[in-house]
């Protein structure tokens, strides 16, 4: 899957295509659609057009709000993955600046879609708005891509929402479930388990004191889920998947201050310091407590890790 992080830099068999407009943070099972919309619509051609993914970083959110807390689902290497899985064949990171946020939606039609990617088709989802403050919307994108004089007769696909009967699959949803707890729940909408990929850290080492060595992962700019132990499995650099213990939280136990996410393999003796381990939320076990000593918090650990044996089994 080929990561393109300027205009200037597309390669002219990629220009021509369906491109599926989104942020995509998480590529749920609504954002799959629109890659799917758009896979369908390359078909369709004869010259078989290329399926781009449109996507910007950072995120606009972190844009406009660069204090927010960390909110992001998966990151950038992730994110080309999944879209790759879901059909397509390149990812078009823009950098979302002040220039980008500044182009008014004609703009972004006549400049972006019509001349510098020479697009098809376009398809995005049924709350799509685009331009400076968010001006134009989906009935706008229909009329300018059809204007001679702006978009030449682009052609555009809004996917309707997609979603159960508790509502539409979004990121903000998959947040809201993965702060409350439910890895689960989140896992459907996802339609695979949400993962925090980032590399292993030096912490204290005081896992291997009591037993319980862990890998301690860079959390990065991911969203911290609820704080607790939960179930998971880990995918290791050569592409091996070990199931696991992890908790995630501030080590109340040891007077920590900062979150930390500390990974138990079971049986794991591995080195991983400073290699890339992609960790998948399977399921919530308990929340972060504090113990009186040791002796408590290793029966405990031993406990969760019994309990997290059984939850990926099932």
């Amino acid at each position: 899957m080929q990561i393109i992080q300027s205009l200037a830099d597309l390669p002219a068999a990629l220009r021509g295509g369906a491109v599926a407009i989104g942020n995509f943070d998480g590529v749920h099972l609504g954002h799959r659609a629109l890659v799917a919309q758009a896979r369908q619509q390359a078909q369709r051609r004869a010259d078989g057009a290329p399926v781009l993914a449109m996507s910007f970083e950072p995120h606009p959110r972190r844009f406009f709000m660069p204090d927010a807390p960390p909110f992001r689902l998966d990151g950038l290497a992730q994110k080309a993955r999944l879209l790759a899985q879901a059909g397509a064949d390149a990812l078009l990171a823009l950098p979302f600046d002040a220039g980008f946020a500044a182009l008014g939606p004609e703009a972004f039609v006549a400049d972006v879609l019509r001349r510098d990617l020479g697009a098809a088709h376009v398809v995005v989802g049924y709350d799509f708005t685009f331009g400076k403050g968010r001006a134009g919307d989906t009935a706008a994108l229909h009329r300018l891509c059809a204007d001679p004089q702006i978009g030449g007769g682009i052609g555009v696909s809004v996917v309707t929402a997609q979603g159960d009967a508790a509502g539409v699959f979004s990121s903000s949803r998959i947040r809201a479930l993965l702060q409350a707890g439910e890895p689960a729940a989140a896992n459907i909408l996802l339609g695979r388990p949400w993962e925090i990929e980032g590399g292993v850290l030096h912490g204290d080492k005081r896992g291997r004191t009591i037993g319980f060595p862990t890998a301690n992962v860079d959390m990065g700019d991911f969203l911290v889920p609820k704080l607790g132990v939960y179930a998971v499995r880990a995918t290791l650099p050569d592409g091996q998947s070990i199931p696991g213990v992890a908790n995630l939280g501030l080590r109340p136990t040891f007077g920590k201050d900062k979150v930390a996410l500390e990974v138990n393999l079971f049986d794991f003796a591995g080195d991983l310091y400073d290699q890339t381990l992609r960790v998948a939320f399977i399921g919530f076990i308990r929340p972060e407590q504090k113990f009186a000593g040791l002796d408590a918090l290793k029966a405990q650990i031993a406990a969760d890790a019994a309990e997290a044996r059984r939850i990926l089994a099932g």
